[in-house]
């Protein structure tokens, strides 16, 4: 095989001598003019294409359906800074009071997944979902699944963790919504831990943590 390829190798070039070029010659030259003068801008605008359709495909999946997990629980806690630096606490800064750093890959746009582990003190545990509702400053919903194989966390169910931002003067009222509980176990820990998750927050942002 190897001298087969070099002597049509040869032959080729003995055909490409003189003025008129053969087809081979011809198409070579045909596939240089195609090539793009910039392949670091083409490479670009594949990449942000495909980013696209994975962001649309993504954004299609549909909502949990919550109808046979009617469980939920909601609590409210007040915040002291604007509206505004705790929404970036929660989309920016998840791992100065929630999350382990070097851990967290979060982008908060409807249909973007996320993934995280929680803080090492609070014990490792993987957080992970998907956007589906944002604006900035003002509310925050995202699928909401935790667990690492035992009976805690949301036991592997995709739940639903909706956060509300409403400005109570220079604060903030954090009005968090979680539904979609598969046990009376899971509703009861996560109502226990998320007050105490707020209060954390609370103290990050005023510097005494």
């Amino acid at each position: 095989m190897v001298e087969g390829t070099g002597l049509e190798n040869q032959r080729a070039g003995d055909r490409t001598v003189g003025s008129n070029p053969t087809p081979s010659a011809t198409l070579e030259h045909k596939c240089e003019r195609r090539s793009p003068p910039f392949p670091h801008e083409t490479s670009r605008l594949c990449a942000s294409k495909a980013e696209m359709i994975q962001e649309v495909l993504v954004s299609l999946i549909p909502r949990p359906d919550l109808s046979t997990r009617p469980l939920k629980m909601t609590c409210a806690y007040i915040v002291s800074a604007k509206p505004s630096d705790v929404y970036a606490a929660w989309t920016e800064k998840l791992d100065t009071w929630f999350a382990q750093a070097g851990t967290l890959s979060m982008t908060p746009e409807p249909g973007r997944p996320y993934f995280f582990y929680n803080r090492d003190d609070w014990g490792r545990h993987p957080h992970y979902g998907r956007f589906l509702d944002v604006k900035e400053n003002q509310l925050l919903e995202m699928t909401w699944m935790t667990g690492n194989g035992a009976a805690e966390g949301t036991e592997g169910a995709e739940t639903l963790l909706r956060i509300e931002l409403i400005p109570k003067g220079p604060a903030t009222q954090v009005r968090l919504t979680h539904s979609g509980f598969v046990s009376e176990q899971s509703r009861i820990g996560h109502a226990e831990n998320w007050p105490l998750a707020l209060e954390m927050l609370d103290q990050v942002l005023r510097g005494q943590v």
